[in-house]
């Protein structure tokens, strides 16, 4: 596996990381609203997606790419200004000679690649610990585009997630094109309790094996 950061003049810094030989699929990720695109999580879910012949391009929100110059912590931009800089990051992965490719990210990150999944017309949307209600919210619920979502989508997501968890999730009502894969006791991070005997590090490969099967699909 190999890792490139490419710089567009005027665009957005795109992180790659490339499989060791067959290439089974492209996906570009997104992080949460308060982890980088090099977080832990970011790295080690890259890695995994490589070894499994996917191609990832991460990129960063200009509120993030700005706390890394100056070290200050900002919220997340609003909406709009993050779906533009999804779009943007679209059109550079294609210029970069990717012309089908699937989308998603890690809560937030996925959250806004549902919200312009259809209008983008990408190959599938794969999400990691998607943000159902705000924590401790879940009278507050934010599904009501996935309702009608188009495209394949597959999101990954523990069962304990404080975002959304498996008891209130599966009383929405979610577009055919939607399946969740309920990771058994994870939380937000698709940690599971130790309990369990799983190992987050096995979670991780074995999550990054079902989006290449789903890629795939």
């Amino acid at each position: 596996m190999t890792k490139e950061q490419h710089d567009a003049p005027g665009g957005v810094s795109l992180l790659w990381n490339y499989p060791r030989d067959h290439v089974l699929a492209t996906l570009v990720l997104a992080h949460g609203a308060g982890a980088p695109m090099d977080s832990p999580f970011m790295e080690q879910i890259a890695r995994a997606l490589a070894e499994q012949g996917i191609v990832v391009a991460r990129f960063e929100f200009s509120y993030m790419a700005q706390r890394r110059l100056d070290g200050r912590k900002r919220p997340p931009a609003p909406t709009a200004r993050l779906l533009d800089t999804w779009r943007t990051v679209i059109e550079q992965v294609k210029a970069e000679g990717h012309r089908s490719f699937a989308i998603g990210g890690k809560s937030m990150g996925g959250r806004m690649a549902s919200l312009l999944a259809d209008e983008c017309q990408v190959q599938a949307l794969v999400c990691l610990g998607y943000p159902f209600y705000p924590a401790g919210r879940p009278e507050k619920p934010r599904v009501e585009h996935l309702a009608v979502l188009q495209t394949p989508t597959l999101i990954m997501q523990g069962e304990r997630d404080a975002l959304g968890n498996r008891e209130t999730v599966e009383t929405y009502t979610l577009s055919p094109a939607i399946k969740i894969d309920w990771v058994p006791t994870a939380n937000h991070d698709l940690k599971p309790l130790k309990s369990t005997g799983q190992t987050h590090d096995k979670i991780i490969e074995s999550s990054a094996a079902r989006i290449a099967c789903f890629l795939k699909e």
